[in-house]
């Protein structure tokens, strides 16, 4: 029978010597980049000797898809969201990953029994459960601010600019649930003609108020900037800004829309041996633990979450901000990777045509 080779700290270590020099880590930049380079770059480069070149994209499922498709592949592992590591992974573009080479947990459960339901794909492996919410700033309200997701499209209620994600990802979703759509019914309702139909009326209702963003640095610059009075926004984002910057910011918890993001290995990266190694690495009990005390996404694995404490100014617990706190849970949605896998293309389609009309 043939047996897969657990790749420890001591067994990557060991086998570094005969590897590359360097590797090519596209990811999306700003603070999560950041808390990555602090977490699993610079570790990895103290054991291995293994330099690790950090690239930004605005979402890196782009330049991964077209190097495949151009059989020019730079890079050697991508920071992708899991209807894109689905997808792609079935269209043949990624490197397949045996979860047995994942190091286990500290008291010796598997990898494949420690990591959180949906974590572990055919191809690719969580980091981090991360969630897209929505902001304001909160100096700018004197009486009434927002509190539930309908809020977000009431310009009635809260008149100004609203800023929303470029794309129907979430998107849609948020839209639904602002209709008055709960949770748990929002793929069903999505997955119907009249579903789409009605999430498009409902972003009708603001479209002339929207100040659209595609980098995720972005919506915390308008609401610093003052061009909108509040804005959908990755978590882990916002908390950086109130954290590291003291930004006046408040969070929205009502109709949080999680995801996972997972680290991909592109087919024909061109230090295979040395991706894998990074990506054991990155992804055991402590690296990640270690990844949530710089910013506030939740770690992949169920062992971590006792090792996350406080954040890296020594101060803030870091539990309270975390998009899987039952306090946040009330009104959240897990995205349906199925769900984007199948019609990714035809709902990006349809939000193009919908942006320009």
């Amino acid at each position: 029978m043939k047996k897969t080779l657990i790749l420890t700290t001591a067994l990557i270590a060991a086998g570094a010597a005969a590897g590359a020099q360097e590797i090519n880590v596209i990811s999306w930049g700003g603070a999560y980049t950041k808390s990555q380079v602090e977490a699993y770059h610079k570790p990895f480069t103290a054991l291995t000797g293994i330099r690790v070149n950090s690239i930004d994209a605005d979402n890196p499922v782009v330049p991964l898809k077209a190097q495949v498709e151009a059989k020019n592949v730079t890079g050697d592992l991508f920071d992708i969201e899991l209807s894109d590591a689905v997808r792609l992974c079935d269209e043949g573009m990624l490197e397949p990953i045996d979860p047995a080479m994942l190091p286990p947990a500290p008291d010796g459960t598997p990898a494949t029994e420690d990591f959180l339901d949906g974590a572990l794909s055919e191809c690719a492996v969580a980091t981090i459960f991360w969630s897209t919410v929505f902001a304001y700033d909160a100096s700018k309200f004197t009486g009434e601010a927002p509190s539930t997701i309908a809020d977000l499209f009431d310009t009635a209620k809260f008149p100004g600019k609203r800023g929303l994600k470029k794309g129907p990802k979430g998107t849609l979703e948020m839209a639904l649930m602002a209709d008055g759509v709960p949770a748990s019914e929002v793929y069903a309702v999505l997955a119907t003609p009249e579903g789409v139909d009605r999430a498009f009326a409902k972003l009708d209702t603001i479209k002339a108020s929207v100040v659209w963003w595609e980098a995720g640095a972005q919506p915390a610059q308008l609401l610093a900037d003052g061009e909108v009075i509040m804005a959908t926004a990755y978590n882990g984002r916002i908390f950086d800004a109130i954290a590291a910057e003291g930004k006046p910011f408040q969070i929205v918890w009502d109709g949080q829309y999680m995801d996972f993001d997972l680290w991909a290995i592109p087919k024909g990266a061109p230090h295979l041996e040395d991706a894998l190694k990074f990506l054991a690495f990155s992804t055991d009990t402590q690296r990640l633990a270690d990844q949530a005390k710089w910013i506030s996404y939740g770690p992949a694995r169920r062992s971590s979450a006792a090792l996350v404490g406080l954040y890296q100014d020594g101060k803030t617990e870091m539990a309270p901000h975390m998009p899987t706190n039952p306090a946040n849970m009330g009104n959240a949605l897990l995205t349906d990777f199925e769900f984007w896998a199948d019609h990714d293309s035809e709902l990006n389609a349809r939000f193009a045509a919908w942006l320009a009309g």
